[in-house]
């Protein structure tokens, strides 16, 4: 099928998740695997709500815009999806970038005769966030995702003791032998008592 359909599915209280292969069909399939759209290593600050791409399909003046378009803006993307992306196509004679940003300011990127990469840098330079923003990000996310933290699945990796190997299952999927329930030992208590 050129075409794969996939969801999340609950059987028995669990959630499943279905996994498709996409067919490696059209030009560059490599473009629309995880893996490469992961390594773009373009990240927007976050003042930065859309890009416009503009730039022409045919000649030397709009090759690294073409370029860039085509590897470059689905790395960013996936990486920024908070960001709106617009591209025109044939509308100006030269190429260029324009970034809005969330005080109404405007940013213009000129790209003619540069070639994607030098267009990825410079927009990293300009607008992406810093090495040491980056980092403090991931050592947040890591805090957040240490072992030892039980809560909600949106911010901890485990909601509850019971899924740790070795802990007592929850009641509520396993029951409990009756000698650790509450009314077997007041039972038992009350039973001795008299």
């Amino acid at each position: 099928p050129s075409q794969a359909v996939c969801g999340v599915v609950r059987v028995r209280g669990r959630q499943l998740q279905c996994v498709v292969a996409m067919p490696m069909k059209g030009r560059f399939p490599i473009r629309r695997t995880l893996e490469y759209l992961r390594s773009g290593g373009v990240l927007l600050k976050d003042s930065v709500k859309t890009l416009t791409v503009n730039y022409n399909t045919h000649g030397e003046r709009s090759d690294g815009a073409r370029k860039f378009v085509f590897f470059n803006i689905p790395q960013i993307q996936h990486q920024n999806p908070w960001v709106q992306i617009v591209m025109f196509k044939n509308l100006t004679p030269s190429p260029f970038l324009r970034f809005y940003l969330d005080d109404g300011e405007q940013v213009l990127v000129d790209v003619e005769r540069k070639n994607h990469k030098e267009i990825v840098e410079h927009v990293k330079a300009i607008l992406g966030k810093s090495q040491e923003l980056l980092e403090v990000n991931e050592q947040t996310q890591k805090k957040h995702s240490h072992p030892a933290h039980f809560g909600p699945k949106k911010y901890c990796l485990r909601e509850c003791i019971c899924e740790v190997e070795g802990q007592v299952p929850c009641p509520g999927l396993v029951p409990l032998p009756k000698e650790m329930t509450g009314k077997y030992q007041t039972a038992l208590r009350a039973g001795s008592a008299i």
